[in-house]
């Protein structure tokens, strides 16, 4: 492993420099190798690493590649790991949600568009006053991703959307067991809503913290 840690470091280091930018073939094999000081086993099993973290892209019979090193595709890693959380880190992942996402919600409100606002709008109509619960939390995912991505920050979105897959049982589960739960949660994305409609990102932020820290607070007290 520790060879093989060297060979990442090198090709990383290759990368960070600009030796290698996106989009750039690496070298032969034997060619990187013998640059490098790196035997033709140990390169294989770093690029074969860094291939599974989309910072290369092997294609057969062409060559490896860099990736466009496009923050959501680096990030998909997180999407990767995140999906083996255990259900007592939950609050944990809630938790760093709250931190980041209220601020997306904010940084949106001088983004978003008057045509995104309407299909959002359209969106929360079209669920009703009672929608089912897997419908209303596919809804709820759909509507907070096409909020923090109107923020403008890829990196911001990548992250958060790698980060919801670990609530949405918490989120569901509330729904089934929670008095009023629905209700709550499609007045607190009007107000979201409204806050946005009205330019104030500091009323976004508030009402998406609630948003958020009511399930927080309501799965904390199950627990």
């Amino acid at each position: 492993m520790a060879v093989t840690d060297e060979a990442i470091e090198k090709i990383k280091a290759m990368i960070v420099s600009g030796a290698l930018r996106p989009g750039d073939r690496l070298p032969r094999e034997s060619e990187l190798a013998a640059d490098l000081g790196l035997s033709r086993n140990s390169l294989r099993e770093a690029v074969r690493a860094l291939s599974l973290i989309r910072i290369l892209d092997v294609r057969q019979g062409d060559g490896t590649y860099v990736t466009s090193l496009d923050p959501q595709l680096l990030l998909e890693a997180l999407s990767f790991v995140v999906d083996f959380h255990r259900d007592d880190t939950v609050l944990e992942f809630l938790a760093v949600r709250r931190i980041l996402e209220p601020a997306a919600t904010a940084m949106a409100a001088d983004h978003i568009g008057a045509t995104e606002l309407d299909d959002l709008a359209r969106q929360l109509d079209a669920l009703g006053p009672h929608p089912a619960v897997e419908e209303l939390v596919a809804c709820d995912l759909e509507f907070h991703r096409r909020i923090v991505a109107a923020s403008g920050n890829a990196v911001l979105c990548s992250l958060l959307d790698g980060l919801s897959g670990p609530t949405t049982r918490a989120r569901v589960w509330r729904g089934l067991t929670q008095k009023d739960a629905v209700s709550r949660t499609l007045t607190e994305h009007r107000a979201i809503l409204a806050a946005l409609r009205d330019r104030d990102a500091e009323a976004a932020r508030a009402w998406a913290t609630v948003h958020i820290a009511s399930v927080e607070q309501w799965l904390r007290s199950t627990l």
